[in-house]
């Protein structure tokens, strides 16, 4: 008997490729796995069964027919709901898009379909991606498949935990300044943040036009290599004009160590406050590990970090106050009925269709732009963007790759974290890449010794050197093993054969 969570998607697709079993069966087995667990963990919003029996029954269609399968023929996939797929709603966990159901499919999407990929479903997020913990989501919260009183992180939350369920093997996330990567070390995944620019944004709900980038989850660094392929080989998007040429092969080096590399560690970011102790030793074991396997650690600074989270809540909010004014209820979204004119349509939609955070966020963006305020904090901000950029390309003329942790702490229980503040110092190791446009990856190392759930590292390299990072996450998954399903998930249907 196997389990449809004891397969990598790099084995789902080899199964299907040999007829071990088809497409169909693992459709099925998928399906079978978010019933019998999703009541539990709740990553999904919405299940798509009918698409992805449909993209199953093509793949099994064309290796009948003898065909040419794509990469990823057979592998169930999640997608976080601020992602457009034609047939299905796409809520942004927002009651103002509660009903909007997408009339076209994003790049990211599509390219994942045409992969191979079968779309099982929408996945939870913080509302319009504002958030740490998918707390903020309109509907429900996600819980950690590791505790269940714990949350998965965010705002990817739903993608990252319905990889940790077993209920998929890869699941697409955007990050705006820790989304994937955050959620990924919560949850005990890989989960990878790509150079801004290197995956098609076309067809996702943009949050901070300038900071988002959209990423894969796995369960191992191969099946993350090989969302990066399907995500990036067809080249730039001409829909997208933030889009770059980055067709790589991902999959090439992985095993090719690390021997004779430089790996940076930051002072500063090791004895941050708030680092927890067990998450500083993981990180540090993870560098011994790197050293026992030829590479060379040395110390490098980043002086300007500490103007990251300051810089990054005014560039975000700025830029979701643009980006979230089109919905005003007029054309699409939440609309409110029986006002006496457009304005008091728009304004009552508006306070009625959003939640605390998303208004939060709106109302601080408006502030920062406006008459008087702009100067003293936006363009300020924008200077210590530049300030950022310039410490990691300083940094990266002495090293290969930086190591740091992914998240200050371990996954914290719902409603542990009730200050905004206190929320926003989560991402307190991530915001800065976003800021930069660098690659980073979240790998996990493990539970903690103090809290029984999983710890992470990060990652982080030069812009477009993101294959070079796969390497380095391949060593550190050679020396504490592959992503494991939450146990309290395993082998809980899902059952293949």
């Amino acid at each position: 008997m196997a389990w449809i969570d004891s397969l990598s998607a790099a084995q789902i697709a080899a199964g299907v490729a040999a007829g071990e079993f088809s497409a169909t069966e693992v459709a099925r087995a998928s399906l079978d796995a978010v019933e019998c667990r999703d009541a539990e963990v709740g990553a999904f919003l919405q299940v798509s069964a009918d698409a992805a029996l449909e993209a199953a029954a093509r793949v099994d269609a064309s290796r009948a027919a003898g065909g040419p399968l794509p990469p990823l023929a057979g592998v169930p996939l999640a997608i976080k709901d601020n992602m457009n797929l034609a047939g299905t709603r796409t809520t942004c966990a927002s009651q103002m898009l509660a009903s909007y159901e997408s009339v076209y499919t994003a790049t990211c999407v599509q390219r994942m379909l045409d992969a191979g990929c079968l779309p099982i479903g929408k996945v939870n997020m913080d509302e319009f991606a504002f958030g740490s913990s998918t707390e903020n989501s309109a509907f429900h919260p996600t819980n950690n498949p590791w505790d269940l009183e714990c949350v998965p992180g965010g705002s990817s939350g739903g993608s990252a935990a319905a990889v940790a369920a077993g209920e998929v093997a890869l699941s697409l996330g955007s990050d705006t300044g820790g989304s994937i990567r955050q959620p990924a070390s919560f949850c005990g995944v890989v989960g990878m943040k790509p150079t801004y620019g290197a995956v098609s944004r076309y067809g996702v709900v943009a949050f901070g036009s300038s900071l988002d980038q959209v990423g894969p989850f796995g369960r191992t660094v191969e099946d993350v290599a090989l969302a990066m392929n399907a995500l990036t080989a067809p080249g730039r998007d001409p829909l997208d004009g933030t889009s770059q040429e980055f067709a790589v092969d991902f999959c090439e080096h992985l095993d090719d160590g690390v021997t004779g590399r430089r790996v940076g560690v930051v002072p500063a970011l090791m004895e941050a406050e708030g680092l927890a102790p067990e998450v500083r030793r993981a990180v540090e074991r993870a560098a011994a590990q790197l050293e026992q396997q030829g590479a060379q650690v040395v110390e490098v600074e980043l002086p300007h970090l500490d103007a990251a989270i300051a810089a990054y809540y005014v560039i975000g909010p700025a830029e979701a106050f643009s980006n979230l004014a089109r919905f005003d209820g007029i054309r699409y979204g939440y609309q409110e009925e029986d006002c006496a004119n457009l304005a008091q349509q728009s304004a009552l939609s508006r306070a009625h269709g959003f939640g605390r955070e998303a208004k939060r966020r709106q109302m601080l963006g408006a502030y920062l732009l406006s008459s008087g305020v702009y100067d003293k904090y936006y363009y300020a901000a924008q200077k210590a963007r530049t300030m950022i950029t310039r410490d990691y390309a300083r940094a990266f003329e002495q090293v290969d790759a930086i190591l740091m942790p992914a998240a200050p702490r371990t996954a914290f229980k719902h409603g542990e974290l009730s200050d905004p503040t206190q929320m926003y110092l989560s991402d307190l190791y991530t915001i800065s890449l976003n800021i930069a446009g660098n690659g980073g990856i979240s790998v996990p190392l493990g539970l903690g010794e103090d809290s029984g759930l999983p710890v992470s590292a990060q990652l982080v390299a030069p812009a477009f050197h993101d294959r070079e990072l796969l390497t380095y996450a391949r060593a550190l998954e050679v020396a504490f093993g592959a992503a494991p399903v939450a146990p309290a998930c395993a082998q809980k249907g899902g059952e293949l054969a």
